[in-house]
């Protein structure tokens, strides 16, 4: 027998199957699992959390219950799931720094801003309803929405909850299903409400129009939006986009108190991030470091700037740079709409929508009210004809094998009347009595008009809907937390901003080699060198300032002076971070001013003024600033501090010497330069003339002049004038004295001002 015959088996594709079965699996993700619903902005899970407090009669009036029982009563009959994840949805609900509105009020550990999932166990924790959490239950009892069955279909729970606010925008959501994800920031309850009454009284209104009532998300925490008008407007029309949040600070002290931290940013970790930076010594402007949290004040880190000098601005701009005192979130309002499909939608269209489902909930609670006061009324004139006809209604009673048949027969009356005559009480006969039912039908009369004309007409009942949504925006709105502040971005130091102002000497040795000591009372020739090797040159300066070095091609390379290897040791080849051409060596080092000048020259005889901080490049390659011919060499650059009043010395070999003013020179970017001093010849050949040496003379200046032999001669400022002339001239030649051989070089000897 073929076991085909015994079982109805069916055969599919092992991909069909499996695509099938993924498909499934997805939209129970999408739509019973992660994204909310228009209607009441929650998931499944905070849905059937909440009905089952109102079933358990845990109102806002109610007397605080454990919060275990909430959770046994949810799994049990709505949701059978894991309960760390059921009682983890309710927590958020409960915490004011997790939600703007929260929806349960609880009593113990609910975790703290710091540390949100510090909260106690379930079985420590009680909980109820909050009174905001009745704008989502109050009309449920009213067939204002529809039921579905639980899992086991023994119960039944509401497919959304009749709410009377958008909660969906109040109180916000994430969520992460699959392909698809949700980020709906919470909002002001007050301004919400204003453009949904904006919006009941202008249907053409625009997202622009109402951006004028929703400017921005109102986060927990009361950090600031620096986000552009421009960017949420633009967010609002495409449902998607980001909002920045910044903390807020204030000078107390001459210390910086920080009080409000974005939106789920935690101090720990802000600290964490701060002391990481001040260890590694990138925030040497801060002294101190304290966390002065406490119940009274859930956020106040304090900085204690190092000097009353500090610019506190300046260095929180950094911070929000560097740390989660600056996030932005992400905006994507991807929510399941009335046609139980998920979809992103702007502003207008999220409002338009859930006006339409308020509207819908307020008819079927109308409609729902209507057929009560009918049926009432229905059941009152029943009462009138026994009151007109009491006796004979007791005759028939007393005498009559089915009173009900009776009674319906003698006086046309319903069953439900007849049911309800039967089961009045004997002091319910009394002539006053009658009366009452007399106004009580005017009473419901009234009312049935009323509810018929609100349901007859669109105006009435946008009317009901704007009045009660004003209600609840009073009831439970607030003001905004979260102000809307215009600011620059957020700047972040440079890394010389960040460095210790301290003396430091940088060494250049002949092979390249460079090495960086403290202070300027280093004897740079005293220093130990590697065998072969031998110094060069050397340059004072500042740790955040910048080395410049020049190498015998005329380029100019640039390095953060902080960044150089410690003199302690023998340093590190300039090669391994500077890429010179090749048979170039490095010549001389200079240290940067923020505002300075160089005097290039070349042993021909060329020279020009450049900007130093022109010359300054991050290029491992170099800068090309002075062209130097193949016979030629460039000379060590010199500081130049005041163009206008200094003096260029420039002597040959021989002994010419000739003193101008700088300001006959240009001030060039890059290029050969002008004539300091006449040479004679038109070519340059070995052993004739040539350009030894520089310096920069003012006023009261010395000239030192070094001579190859090792000797030296001073030039005093009175001595110096036969030597002064104009740019290119051929100069005066020293005299010549006994036992000084060749000129090596010019130096300045600094004179008292």
């Amino acid at each position: 027998m073929n076991s085909n015959d015994i079982f109805d088996t069916e055969q599919i594709a092992l991909s069909t199957f499996t695509e099938q079965a993924y498909l499934d699996y997805s939209m129970y993700v999408i739509l019973d699992r992660a994204l909310p619903h228009i209607g009441d902005g929650l998931k499944p899970v905070q849905r059937r959390i909440v009905y089952s407090m109102s079933e358990l009669g845990l109102n806002a009036t109610a007397k605080f219950k454990k919060s275990a029982r909430t959770v046994g009563d949810v799994l049990g009959k709505f949701h059978p799931h894991g309960d760390t994840a059921c009682y983890d949805a309710m927590v958020l609900m409960a915490q004011p720094f997790s939600y703007r509105y929260p929806l349960i009020d609880g009593q113990g550990n609910w975790g703290s801003i710091d540390d949100p999932k510090s909260f106690a166990a379930m079985r420590y924790t009680e909980s109820r309803l909050t009174p905001y959490a009745d704008t989502l239950l109050s009309e449920l009892p009213f067939e204002t929405v529809n039921w579905t069955l639980n899992f086991d279909g023994t119960l039944e729970e509401p497919v959304v909850l009749p709410a009377r606010l958008p909660n969906i925008l109040l109180n916000g959501t994430t969520g992460i299903a699959v392909g698809m994800a949700t980020d709906i920031p919470p909002h002001n309850l007050r301004e919400i409400a204003s453009a949904c009454i904006y919006l009941l009284e202008n249907s053409r209104a625009t997202v622009d129009d109402l951006c004028e009532f929703v400017p921005a998300p109102d986060f927990p925490g009361a950090s600031e939006i620096v986000s552009s008008p421009a960017d949420m407007k633009q967010m609002y029309k495409d449902g998607l986009g980001s909002v920045k949040l910044r903390a807020r600070y204030m000078i107390e002290d001459g210390n910086i108190i920080v009080y409000a931290l974005p939106y789920q940013s935690a101090s720990s970790k802000i600290l964490e991030q701060i002391a990481s930076q001040m260890n590694a010594k990138k925030l040497p402007m801060i002294d101190d470091l304290r966390d002065e949290s406490d119940h009274e004040n859930p956020v106040r880190i304090v900085l204690i700037p190092r000097s009353s000098r500090v610019d506190c601005d300046a260095l929180m701009s950094h911070l929000f740079a560097k740390t989660d005192l600056e996030k932005s979130y992400r905006v994507n309002l991807n929510i399941i709409g009335l046609n139980g499909l998920p979809a992103v939608k702007n502003l207008k269209t999220l409002l338009v929508e859930w006006l339409q489902f308020r509207a819908s909930t307020v008819t079927r609670r109308l409609e729902h009210r209507l057929s009560k006061v009918k049926a009432r009324l229905h059941i009152l004139d029943g009462y009138l004809i026994a009151f007109l006809n009491i006796d004979e209604i007791i005759r028939i009673i007393r005498n009559e094998e089915d009173p009900k048949a009776a009674l319906v027969e003698r006086f046309s009356l319903s069953e439900a009347q007849a049911n309800a005559i039967l089961d009045l009480r004997l002091r319910f006969i009394a002539r006053l009595e009658e009366v009452r039912i007399v106004e009580e039908q005017k009473t419901l009369n009234e009312e049935c008009v009323a509810l018929e004309k609100t349901l007859g007409s669109q105006a009435r009942l946008k009317t009901l809907i704007k009045k009660e949504i004003a209600a609840d925006a009073e009831a439970h709105g607030d003001t905004r937390l979260c102000p809307i502040v215009e600011r620059g971005s957020a700047q972040a130091f440079s890394e010389t901003e960040l460095v210790t102002t301290e003396p430091i000497t940088v060494v250049l040795s002949t092979k390249g080699w460079v090495r960086a000591a403290k202070g300027h009372e280093v004897n740079p020739e005293d220093m130990a060198f590697k065998p072969g090797d031998e110094y060069q040159d050397f340059a004072q300066g500042k740790s955040n300032q910048s080395a410049v070095f020049f190498d015998t091609t005329g380029r100019a390379y640039t390095t953060n002076t902080h960044t150089l290897p410690s003199a302690r040791g023998l340093g590190e080849p300039l090669s391994s971070r500077l890429s010179p051409p090749d048979g170039a060596h490095f010549l001389s080092v200079t240290i940067l001013e923020s505002i300075c000048f160089l005097m290039m020259s070349s042993s021909q005889g060329y020279g020009f003024v450049v900007d130093a901080n022109k010359v300054a490049t991050k290029n491992r390659a170099g800068k090309a600033v002075m062209t130097v011919a193949e016979q030629g060499s460039l000379l060590k650059p010199v500081l130049i501090d005041n163009i206008d009043e200094q003096w260029v010395a420039c002597v040959t070999n021989i002994g010419n010497l000739l003193i101008f003013p700088v300001a006959e020179l240009p001030i060039l970017g890059k290029g050969k330069g002008q004539k300091l001093i006449k040479i004679p010849g038109k070519k340059f050949q070995t052993n004739e003339e040539y350009l030894v040496g520089i310096a920069i003379l003012s006023a009261q200046d010395s000239l030192s002049v070094n001579y190859s032999n090792g000797k030296t001669r001073i030039l005093k400022p009175t001595e110096q004038e036969p030597y002064v002339g104009d740019r290119a001239l051929r100069g005066k030649k020293l005299e010549k004295k006994r036992g000084y051989n060749t000129i090596a070089s010019l130096s300045t000897l600094r004179g008292k001002p």
